[in-house]
């Protein structure tokens, strides 16, 4: 139960930092005393990792687990960058540390490129939410509509906010099925 919480609270966390880039990069170059959005994007892909470890051992979860990681790991670099990228003065500075690290695609491809454009991280978090097909298909069908949005398949204003918000909603009642699910089955043992 504490797992899917803190899933659930990384959730938060990630669609607050989406929030709070949704505000514009000048906005987040200004943020004082840290850069809030990044670190918020962190935490909450680092909160992911215990449940993404405690999905069922069953087929979705053989690829949704590891896609799911490489993409909290893409998270976690593009946030590193991020920081890096925040901590310079002023445009020019940021500029050259661009123009340094661009031609470098083992560090501008995974952390740039691919980490922040959420694919293989919500194809993983979409294949974890299939283990629960037959048990919450509206918290299903949620990720599924997420996807869409995040992988720019459905067009819309501020698509990383709701993308997040709906695998958000979609997550809380995959769990909160599992959670009925569960108390159901202990108040039919109590009762045999």
């Amino acid at each position: 139960m504490i797992n899917r919480i803190l899933f659930l609270l990384g959730l938060v966390f990630i669609l607050v930092g989406q929030i709070l880039l949704a505000q514009g990069i000048d906005w987040v170059y200004s943020q004082k005393p840290i850069d809030f959005a990044h670190w918020f994007l962190l935490i909450g892909a680092l909160c992911l990792l215990p449940q993404v470890f405690d999905f069922p051992a069953k087929i979705f979860s053989y690829i949704g687990k590891p896609l799911t990681i490489i993409g909290i790991a893409a998270f976690i670099g593009m946030c590193v960058l991020d920081f890096i990228f925040w901590s310079f003065p002023n445009e020019e500075a940021r500029q050259e540390f661009a123009n340094h690290i661009i031609p470098v695609s083992a560090i501008w491809k995974p952390f740039i490129t691919i980490g922040p454009s959420s694919k293989i991280f919500n194809l993983g978090l979409l294949l974890l939410a299939l283990n629960y097909w037959k048990e919450a298909k509206l918290g299903l069908a949620l990720v599924f509509l997420a996807d869409l949005i995040l992988w720019h398949l459905i067009p819309l204003p501020y698509r990383l906010v709701f993308g997040y918000a709906f695998s958000l909603i979609g997550f809380a009642l995959i769990f909160y099925k599992l959670h009925q699910m569960s108390v159901a089955k202990l108040a039919v043992k109590k009762a045999s």
